[in-house]
This record gives structure tokens, sequence and C-alpha cells, in this order.
């Protein structure tokens, strides 16, 4: 079986996660640059089967769009052109990074750490991901 990941896209970082083979746990992988994330993609699904990728789609509270609405949906469009074969799954990511930051603080992290950036990002893809495989 194929991983499936996940993207918290945002306008400078973007977290991502990744389940095991069998797809049954999310783990946070990584943070990478947002400006960098096609070649880092790329070279990932050349080294490892990829099954689909679900996307945080930020929304607000009202369900209606959010700041990084269109940066998401355009990113949305760019995989689907980049991965034509892959399934694009959006996946709301309401209050993901609250639950990411309290995930952090809930497992001892010192807020030295937690205030680095790009260290709440994959821990949130890992939420949009657990949602993802919850609900599927």
């Amino acid at each position: 079986m194929a991983k499936i990941i996940a993207l918290d896209i945002g306008g400078k970082r973007t977290g991502i996660a990744e389940t095991d083979p069998l797809q049954l746990i999310a783990s946070p992988r990584e943070t990478v640059l947002t400006e960098n994330l096609e070649a880092y993609l790329k070279d990932w699904f050349q080294k490892e089967e990829v099954e689909a990728i679900i996307i945080g789609e930020p929304l607000g509270l009202d369900g209606g769009d959010s700041d990084n609405s269109q940066r998401v949906r355009e990113w949305h469009l760019k995989l689907a052109e980049l991965f034509p074969n892959m399934k694009l799954v959006l996946q709301d990511e309401r209050f993901s990074s609250k639950m990411a930051l309290q995930a952090q603080i809930d497992s001892g992290m010192k807020k030295k750490k937690r205030r680095e950036k790009g260290s709440l990002d994959p821990i949130s893809a890992a939420i949009i991901l657990n949602d993802y495989l919850q609900n599927s």
C-alpha cells in the first residue's frame, strides 16, 4: 500500500505529514519553504509511492474563505497539473493550528522550542491527515 500525505500550506512554510504504508497512523514529517514545495514533492514521489495528497483547506469559522484560501486553491490546481494521476483532497483545517499548539504543550515541549518558526506546521498537517483518515 502507498502512503497518504497531508500539506498545511502557508505563505512562507508548508507543514508535511505522512501515513505509514498501511495508512493507519498520521505522523508529522517536516516543514519546507512553500517556494520549494514543488521540487520537494517531485523528489519525494520519485523515491516513495504516495497514493493521495490531502490539502488543508483554510476556512473561516463561518465556513467561508480565510486569508489563505486563494493561495491553497492555486496550489490545489497546480498540484493537479503536476501530478494528474494523484488523488487530491481538500480537508477542512479549522482549529488544526490550535490543536497542534496544544499537542506541543501536552507533550512537554518548552516554550522556546514552540516559538521556532515551522515547529507547528508538520503537527498541523498530521492533524489534518488524521481527520481525513478518521472520516474516510
